[in-house]
């Protein structure tokens, strides 16, 4: 992917990507986005969820969302970036982040409305694969309120970074502590609804839920 004015990076550009791959890698690893957009020449900034399909990416809200009214068929950023860990070097200057994330820039466009069950199914499959062969269809009336959004990914990219604090040589020798503290998104076991039928038991696809579709 070739890069842009807006992808171009400039601090720490060592740690970027423009590799589709990449980019897919990033977003298929979270479910977490934020789109960035304008009304009335001000900026607002949504979290929402997104999924992947091919090289697009694809968000969804109530019809009546203002942010989903006002971002059809115009200019968005929307970003995702993923902690991995702490950095804690042996001065406050040198501390840092063990990170992924991935920008996006682009004309956002509406899915038809023909196509809005397809999409949404794949939304469900996208995060707990082989859930929507259980659930009830979708009734016209869900589809209709509901508003998908989708971003072709040609204007991207993928930042990154890895591995032990990097301090000045001078300060190696000092007796601080140094190194990272992991992190990780823990998904904790299902909690049944109380109104679940009888010796109903929780199905695979949420007993083996993981937020991260690269590991899929």
């Amino acid at each position: 992917m070739t890069p842009t004015e807006r992808t171009r990076l400039r601090r720490e550009h060592q740690r970027g990507s423009y590799d589709p791959q990449s980019i897919y890698d990033i977003l298929d690893a979270t479910t977490q986005c934020s789109v960035g957009y304008t009304i009335d020449g001000k900026p607002y900034v949504t979290p929402t969820f997104h999924w992947r399909e091919g090289n697009h990416v694809y968000w969804h809200g109530s019809s009546a969302s203002r942010m989903l009214r006002k971002a059809t068929d115009a200019e968005v950023c929307l970003s995702v970036q993923i902690i991995d860990g702490y950095v804690m070097a042996r001065s406050a200057f040198h501390h840092s982040a063990n990170y992924r994330s991935a920008t996006l820039f682009g004309r956002a466009f509406k899915v038809p409305e023909e196509e809005k069950a397809a999409r949404l199914d794949a939304f469900v499959e996208h995060l707990w694969p082989g859930r929507t062969e259980v659930l009830r269809p979708m009734q016209p009336q869900e589809i209709k309120a509901t508003t998908i959004l989708g971003l072709e990914i040609t204007e991207a990219s993928a930042k990154a970074r890895s591995g032990p604090p990097i301090d000045d040589d001078a300060d190696y020798g000092l007796p601080i502590w140094a190194g990272i503290i992991p992190m990780t998104q823990v998904v904790g076991a299902p909690i049944a609804d109380p109104r679940n039928l009888p010796d109903l038991a929780a199905p695979d696809h949420i007993i083996n839920f993981t937020p991260d579709r690269t590991s899929q």
